[in-house]
């Protein structure tokens, strides 16, 4: 089933799929192609990503509109601040960028060498590499909710940090599955950063990750001309963003609240069940 034959019902669906597992430390994107493998969609096809990318732009305007506050007292207080504030993001998206490429390069290149012409959306559907995923991701999420701080105690995001995290958050890239938030943020609380610190910076982080995600997929829909049909579909798009957006609204008020309350680990725990899930899925023939 292409894009174009994506009705209303399996749009919102999608959406609030999206919506609700971007903004949690579970991968959206791990869910959204799950349920488009239940429905039969081909998740690897241009229309597919791009639909992705339009959902997860809803929910970087929930992200937007939930920290603008703690972003404008974290990153703008004064001028200093701005600056190391600046330097730290673009340091760690920098390091992500070259971890990216890196591995876009030995996917396409060396793994996927056998098929003419390789994009790495097509390891995109591959089930049991999303279960792996989802289960490094979840032991991750174990380990940083259940590790005890230092004894000299939590502190602000330092340069190290940001560097740890990009790079972190540049193995996530091409793996749906390992979660994004749920790397970063671990990665932030492993190295003893403040929890409301971590998750600033890691949702500051996706802002910062998304033009150029939009730009890619838009590039490959207009290369094979998946925009057939565009305009049928630019009513149903801009209610699942809407949908995505509203979703999301809701979901980073959950993690917030389990994240300052220690309960981060049980993120953890559902990552792996749906590790699980998603194999069962895949041995049951979808």
């Amino acid at each position: 089933m292409t894009h174009a034959n994506l009705s209303l019902f399996q749009i919102l669906l999608l959406a609030l799929v999206q919506g609700a597992a971007e903004l949690l430390p579970v991968s959206s994107s791990a869910h959204v192609i799950l349920a488009e493998k239940l429905l039969r969609i081909d998740p690897t096809t241009p229309q597919a990503t791009l639909l992705l990318v339009v959902l997860h732009t809803g929910t970087m305007l929930a992200v937007a509109l939930y920290f603008w506050k703690a972003w404008k007292r974290a990153f703008f207080a004064t001028r200093q601040t701005a600056w190391q504030s600046g330097k730290r993001l673009v340091f760690a998206t920098f390091l992500t960028g070259i971890v990216g490429l890196g591995l876009k390069f030995v996917i396409e290149k060396i793994w996927l060498r056998a098929i003419p012409h390789a994009q790495i959306e097509m390891i995109f559907g591959n089930l049991p590499l999303m279960s792996a995923s989802l289960a490094v991701g979840g032991l991750l999420i174990l380990f940083a909710g259940l590790r005890k701080p230092a004894a000299s105690g939590e502190h602000p995001v330092g340069m190290a940090d940001s560097a740890w995290i990009g790079l972190v958050q540049g193995l996530c890239l091409p793996f749906r599955g390992f979660s994004r938030s749920g790397a970063t943020i671990s990665t932030g609380l492993i190295r003893d950063v403040a929890r409301p610190s971590a998750e600033e910076f890691s949702f500051a982080l996706a802002i910062l990750l998304t033009p150029p995600v939009l730009y890619r997929e838009i590039h490959r829909a207009a290369a094979v001309h998946a925009f057939a049909g565009a305009s049928a579909l630019a009513f149903r798009s801009l209610l699942g963003l809407v949908f995505s957006f509203l979703a999301g609204l809701l979901a980073l008020k959950w993690l917030s609240r389990w994240l300052e309350s220690g309960r981060w680990y049980y993120f953890g725990i559902y990552c792996l069940l749906a590790s699980a899930v998603v194999l069962g899925v895949h041995l049951g023939g979808f």
